[in-house]
């Protein structure tokens, strides 16, 4: 059995999911359910008993060690962040909670079960650590893609609390001998994407024929990763990866956000053309640009390629056909995340998210 955190959320539920269907280990699931943790992202998994899931948090120590002694998982793979750059900006309190206290006290809920694991379970146990390319700064153009012996250097609270993070980890490898992983990779898209995000965001207004708003002039360049491809590459990382080591997830996709847009304009103008003969390109809008806005990422994935013969198998053009196919036919999953419906059910169940688990309850 492993140990999930985050697992309702974008690519925590796309995990879990792929997970069961490529290993068919059972999982412990533990989420906070906070907006972005939608149950609906695990509606497949419902008749499952291979899957367990767990309200909480995963700062609360006493919990996460319940649930490690309980379970005796062995491997704990960390999706659980705030990561969106915009809310930081606004609020970052959440981020510094979640990302760098909650890893820490997940971390140290760890380090307590250590010395009760089996001298068998010590020797197969990983801590796998998902984190993001945004901790190593921003690139100019032409500069060479991050690799991971990058200076670390954030420029937004969301990626300051990540990076932060990251060292935690590290440090709890070198100080306490954990075995740890940790993965760094480049912008995901696909299923179960809340719509806050550049693509689902696109392709929901675009339907609803609402602006489709583009930071400053659109040239922000970043790498993008189909969730997928990500998730394959964390079953290779957790089943083949070095300890103590990090690993960068690219996909090999660099382009420009005005480019990203273009592309699910045509998209949307093949599969669901609008009815009014005009293209979805019309809605285009430039916004002002937020603060500390990095204007490239790209991420150099030839070590988890050349250790691990791991390379990402969509293309963007594959990728965002599958992404825009998924959302097109899935529109009551739209409607109920940008309605609020499914935190209703959230806090109709399981009380206000405020509301501190000291105990795990299953969904």
């Amino acid at each position: 059995m492993i140990l999930v955190t985050g697992g309702a959320g974008f690519i925590g539920a796309n995990f879990v999911s792929e997970w069961l269907m490529h290993e068919g280990e059972p999982v412990v699931n533990l989420d906070k359910l906070t907006y972005a943790g939608n149950p609906e992202n695990l509606e497949r998994l419902e008749c499952d008993s291979r899957h367990v899931f767990v309200r909480g948090d995963i700062g609360d120590f006493t919990l996460c060690l319940d649930l490690m002694r309980r379970h005796r998982p062995r491997a704990i793979v960390n999706f659980a962040a705030e990561s969106h750059v915009d809310r930081s900006i606004h609020g970052p309190e959440a981020f510094i909670q979640t990302n760098v206290f909650g890893t820490f006290h997940l971390l140290e809920a760890t380090r307590a079960w250590w010395p009760e694991m089996t001298e068998i379970e010590r020797a197969g146990f990983r801590f796998l650590h998902v984190s993001t390319d945004e901790v190593y700064g921003s690139l100019e153009p032409g500069e060479p893609a991050f690799d991971e012996a990058h200076q670390i250097q954030p420029n937004s609270p969301y990626s300051a609390s990540k990076a932060a993070s990251d060292h935690l980890v590290r440090a709890y490898h070198h100080t306490y001998g954990l075995p740890v992983l940790t993965t760094n990779c480049s912008n995901n898209y696909g299923p179960y994407q809340f719509p806050e995000k550049l693509i689902p965001l696109v392709i929901h207004n675009a339907l609803a024929g609402k602006p489709l708003p583009i930071y400053g002039d659109g040239q922000q360049v970043r790498d993008w990763l189909y969730v997928g491809d990500h998730c394959a590459a964390i079953r290779r990382v957790l089943a083949v990866g070095r300890i103590g080591e990090t690993y960068n997830i690219g996909g090999n996709s660099e382009r420009t956000n005005l480019e990203v847009v273009h592309t699910l304009c045509a998209t949307l103008d093949a599969r669901r053309p609008r009815t009014d003969g005009r293209r979805y390109s019309d809605q285009i809008t430039f916004v002002k640009d937020r603060p500390g806005h990095d204007r490239r990422y790209a991420i150099d994935a030839r070590k988890i390629k050349k250790e691990l013969g791991w390379a990402a198998a969509e293309t963007f053009a594959s990728g965002i056909a599958k992404t825009v196919d998924w959302y097109l036919e899935h529109q009551g999953w739209v409607a109920n995340v940008t309605s609020g419906i499914y935190q209703q059910w959230v806090e109709r169940h399981y009380g206000p998210a405020e509301k501190r688990l000291t105990s795990g309850e299953l969904l």
